[in-house]
This record gives structure tokens, C-alpha cells and sequence, in this order.
């Protein structure tokens, strides 16, 4: 019997942005999924209608743009799905696995009470459980799931091993509210049928609802997805990943410049490992993961890893596709956007300038003279190189330069010689022309600019230094 294909699935609250530990649920999705050749399906959870919005929604959809994490299909709003949720809810009601409770929210409440001032279980438990229809009142009414009061429990989670809940801690919980509405806990059964999810893969505070959800499944006879809770992600300090941590939401690293191959390989590493393996490609991301590389516990969050890890992504991508993820972190910042001049310059200075930088905006840093204009504008600290005798050799370099082969080798002997007439070693005539050639101190190799920038370029740069 053949097995039936992978469908995994992300589902979003959008009362809020995309926060990195999400990111993270939809990466390993997203991973699982494409390993094996099946579905990652994105449903955004909209119940919520006083804190769901289409920002938060836009936001959200953007993040996992950015990621590079594509689903398939059109994502599914599970408002939408309403009337299918109320169809199971009066289905369980008529196979006596849900019953009408007439309580009121006052009454539930007097309960709760005077169960904190006995110090036992406020778990409620309604009257009306088996009370025949033809006794019931014409009166406001939710339904309720029966939920089995005896035994235990227990389910097989990927992660977190076999786990058994005792069923007398479980309510009878609401399934319909008394206006109709289904609440989110059904919604989510249901529509992970409906889709054909197969693995539930999604984050350890999630681990109680599982035994709630798992009623549902029962009551309905359906067959029932693969489960795998995750741990949550922790700041370096040990506590959960929040605000007084720094940046907690996808939009906030995209905006600080981290490229997202770095960002993707990050975040699968954090609480999921394969061996000793800290840098891969997504290729290698995809063929090693699985919902058994997951540990139990919390992985923290650690910024210098992280900023490792994008520098090593940097050095080995794709040149045009950096300028192209280059050029959407300055539209996704409202930055200033490149000319096509400055791009072809970008472009051609990669080979010298990937391998130290970080993250984009220190790739932009370093990209700073192929970038920047006639005049050129010098630093404080550069204008210290460029005294009388410095622009005096400058001066005499630049008609050999008008001359010479364009070539590295070329190129370091004519300067060499130059620097050599004025028993000057290389080095220190180094400063003089970084300063002339980008207006700093700190570049890429003089000669690397040599050759990025070109003859005429270079001399008019010369020229203008040691005007």
C-alpha cells in the first residue's frame, strides 16, 4: 500500500507580524514538505475578528516571501470556512458526541469561584451533559464536546516522545459559541482534515490542545496527523525570545540586512541539528531534515551565530542573485535605490568585497567607492594621508597609470616602482590613494579598486586628490 504524500501547513494568527519563532515553524514545514516531495499549505487563522487584519496578514506573507519559503496553492482563511466548521459541530451533536449547555457565563463563573476559595479543579463541568433534549429550556445555548472523564490518554509526538495526559484533566470544551460561531479549536481539526494534513508540525505551547484536538478526531473517526511539538526559541538569557531581546519579528532581520539563504540556514540549525553540521545549503537543508534531528529542548537565539552563519552565505552565492537581494533590502527599507551604473559597478566589485561582510548594509559599506561619485567626499581620518608630499606622488603616479597594462600585476608594479623612487615601501603609500580613490581608510585592496573602477576613473580620482 503506497503511503500518502507528505502535507504539512503553517497557520498564521494575523493579529500580529510574523515573529521569528513562526518563521521557524513555517521553515520546518517548509523543510519537511519539500524533502519529501509534498505539500507546504499556508491557512492564515483569522477567527480573531476584533485583532485580525489584512497588515498583519500582508506582513506575514511578506516574511515568508522573504524567507524564500513558497506554498502551494492560495493561502485559506479560516473564516472563511466558517459553515464547514458548524456542519461537523452539529454532526458531532447528532452522534451524541457534543451536547447543547444552557449555562450562563455567570453561573460558570460562581463556579470558578467557589472552586479557588475550596482549592479544588476549576475545570468545568456542565449539568446539562446528559440531560435529554425534550428537558432542555428555550434558552441561549453553546455546544459542548463530551470528552472522556476516565483513563488517560496517549499520544505519539515526533519530538516529545509518547505523552499521556489523564482525561479527567480534560473540560468539555466549546464548540459552538451561543451565537453560532465555531470556536478556534474545532476550526483547526477541522480544516487540518479538510486540507489533508498529514504532520502537524508546530511549537511545544501547542502540546496541551493536541489532547483537546485529539477528542475531536475520535468523535469524527478520522484518521489523525503526525504530530511534532517543538521547543520554543530563547534569548541568550533563558527566558523566551521577546522584545528585551532585540529584534523578535522576520521584517525586523530583513531590515537589519541579513540575507535570507543566511537567516534560512540559521533558523533550521536552532533546535535541529545534523551532526556537527552548522553551515549547509538549502539543497543539504532539505535532503538531512527530519522531525527526528529535533531536540526537546529550548534553542537560544544567538546573534553572533547568526551574523557567522550570513557571512559564509555571502562568500558563496550567486553574484547577480546577491545584487538582486541587494537591491530588494533597499526597496524593503525605503532606501535610496541603485542607478544602473552603480549596479554594474556593485556587480563587478563582488568578487573583492563578499567574503568580509556580514550582512547587506556592510556589503553596501565596503561597496562604498564603486558606489560613491566625483567629487569624492574624504573622511576626517583619510584626509590625514593626503598631505603636500602625498599628493605630489599622486600626482606623479597617475600619467604611468595613463600608460600601463590594466592588470594586477601590472598595475602593483607601477605603484611599487612609484613608491619605491621615493623610498617608500607599498604599504605606505596604500593610505594616501585609499584615501584618494573612496575618501576612507578602510577599503577594499587598492589594486582590487584599480581594476573595478578602471583607467579613467582612477586617474580622474588621482587627479582630483592632488589638485
Amino acid at each position: 500500500m503506497s503511503q500518502a504524500p507528505v502535507v504539512t501547513r503553517f497557520a498564521p494568527s494575523p493579529t500580529g507580524a510574523l515573529h521569528i519563532g513562526g518563521a521557524r515553524t513555517a521553515l520546518f514545514n517548509w523543510l519537511y514538505a519539500r524533502g519529501r516531495g509534498g505539500k507546504f499549505v499556508l491557512r492564515i487563522e483569522d477567527t480573531d475578528r476584533t485583532r485580525s487584519t489584512d497588515e498583519n496578514t500582508k506582513a506575514i506573507l511578506d516574511g515568508l516571501m522573504w524567507l524564500g519559503l513558497d506554498w502551494d496553492g492560495d493561502p485559506i482563511s479560516q473564516h472563511a470556512n466558517a459553515s464547514r466548521h458548524v456542519e461537523v459541530a452539529m454532526q458531532m451533536l447528532a452522534d451524541g458526541n457534543a451536547y447543547k449547555c444552557f449555562a450562563t457565563q455567570d453561573e460558570i463563573e460562581a463556579f470558578r469561584e467557589e472552586a479557588r476559595a475550596q482549592k479544588t479543579s476549576t475545570l468545568y463541568r456542565s449539568p446539562w451533559r446528559d440531560v435529554a433534549a425534550a428537558d432542555h429550556p428555550d434558552l441561549p445555548y453553546v455546544i459542548r464536546l463530551k470528552a472522556p472523564r476516565d483513563g488517560s490518554t496517549t499520544l505519539h509526538d515526533q519530538v516529545q516522545g509518547s505523552v499521556t495526559w489523564s482525561n479527567d484533566q480534560l473540560d468539555d470544551m466549546v464548540l459552538l459559541r451561543s451565537d453560532g460561531t465555531p470556536v478556534y479549536m474545532l476550526a483547526v481539526v477541522v480544516d487540518d482534515h479538510d486540507m489533508g494534513v498529514t504532520h502537524v508540525v508546530r511549537g511545544d505551547d501547542h502540546l496541551a490542545n493536541a489532547f483537546r484536538q485529539n477528542v475531536i478526531y475520535d468523535a469524527m473517526g478520522w484518521d489523525k496527523p503526525v504530530l511534532a511539538h517543538i521547543p520554543l526559541i530563547f534569548g541568550p538569557d533563558g527566558k523566551k525570545l521577546s522584545k528585551r531581546h532585540g529584534a523578535t519579528g522576520a521584517a525586523e532581520y530583513q531590515a537589519i540586512g541579513y540575507p535570507a539563504a543566511g537567516m534560512r540556514n540559521y533558523l533550521t540549525r536552532l533546535g535541529w541539528s545534523h551532526g556537527d553540521d552548522e553551515f549547509f545549503t538549502d539543497a543539504q537543508a532539505r535532503d538531512w531534515f527530519d522531525l527526528d534531528g529535533i531536540g526537546k529542548s529550548p534553542a537560544r537565539f544567538d546573534t553572533k551565530k547568526l551574523e557567522n552563519i550570513c557571512g559564509q552565505h555571502i562568500a558563496i552565492a550567486d553574484d547577480a542573485a546577491l545584487l538582486h537581494e541587494t537591491k530588494a533590502f533597499l526597496a524593503a527599507t525605503d532606501a535610496t535605490p541603485l542607478t544602473d551604473a552603480q549596479s554594474d559597478g556593485f556587480l563587478n566589485a563582488l568578487y573583492c568585497l563578499k567574503e568580509r561582510a556580514k550582512t547587506l548594509p556592510e556589503l553596501l559599506d565596503k561597496a562604498h567607492f564603486v558606489l560613491t561619485s566625483r567629487p569624492i567626499e574624504v573622511d576626517e581620518k583619510a584626509r590625514k594621508n593626503l598631505d603636500n608630499v602625498s599628493r605630489g606622488i599622486l600626482s606623479e603616479l597617475t600619467p604611468h597609470l595613463q600608460n600601463v597594462s590594466w592588470s594586477r600585476d601590472a598595475l602593483e608594479g607601477i605603484v611599487s616602482q612609484v613608491a619605491e623612487s621615493h623610498d617608500m615601501k607599498l604599504g605606505k603609500l596604500a593610505g594616501p590613494l585609499r584615501a584618494a580613490l573612496a575618501g576612507r581608510t578602510t577599503t577594499p585592496s587598492v589594486f582590487d579598486m584599480m581594476l573595478v573602477l578602471g583607467r579613467d576613473e582612477i586617474c580622474a580620482r588621482l587627479s582630483d586628490a592632488s589638485a
